[in-house]
């Protein structure tokens, strides 16, 4: 059975283990540095401490995938607007996990009394494009050639969806 719940420091590892393929393998992130479970133990820690959720998804013991949210650009004029990641395991997509996850970063970040939700993708990411408009996301821009990764330019899709009526 599927369960979620808020990472902690001894996460980092398996944290890794999921993300640092995807940063090396993949153009799911621009960001060609992989990241040590010292670096992610710090990332948990900073935004739980700064009230955002850092979540797991979990079977078994096994961890299958992560989620977190923070905020969208510096500044107060933007206190209320969120990014999330969210990166799967391979065995762990298209079972449910990702909507679970999903699910529980907007709820955590309504409660929370964040206005909008903000999912960038690489353009070429039709997968998770195609999983944020089914759970009600709307495309409100692209930034063509906005990063650089494994010798070329790859767009940025932008999306959102509303947590609270404006």
């Amino acid at each position: 059975m599927l369960t979620l719940r808020h990472a902690t420091p001894d996460d980092a590892p398996a944290i890794a283990a999921i993300w640092n393929p995807i940063i090396r393998d993949t153009v799911i992130t621009f960001n060609p540095l992989e990241r040590s479970a010292e670096e992610i133990a710090a990332m948990i820690a900073a935004r739980q401490g700064a009230g955002r959720a850092f979540l797991v998804a979990e079977q078994d013991g096994t961890c299958l995938g992560f989620a977190s949210y923070d905020q969208f650009r510096p500044g107060p004029g933007n206190a209320r607007s969120m990014e999330h990641t969210i990166n799967l395991a391979p065995e762990a997509r298209g079972k449910g996990a990702g909507r679970a996850l999903l699910a529980a970063l907007e709820d955590h970040a309504r409660a929370a009394g964040h206005h909008l939700m903000i999912a960038a993708i690489t353009g070429s990411n039709a997968a998770s494009i195609r999983f944020h408009e089914v759970l009600g996301y709307i495309h409100v821009g692209t930034m063509p050639q906005l990063g650089w990764k494994f010798g070329k330019y790859h767009d940025l899709v932008l999306m959102q969806k509303f947590l609270t009526p404006g």
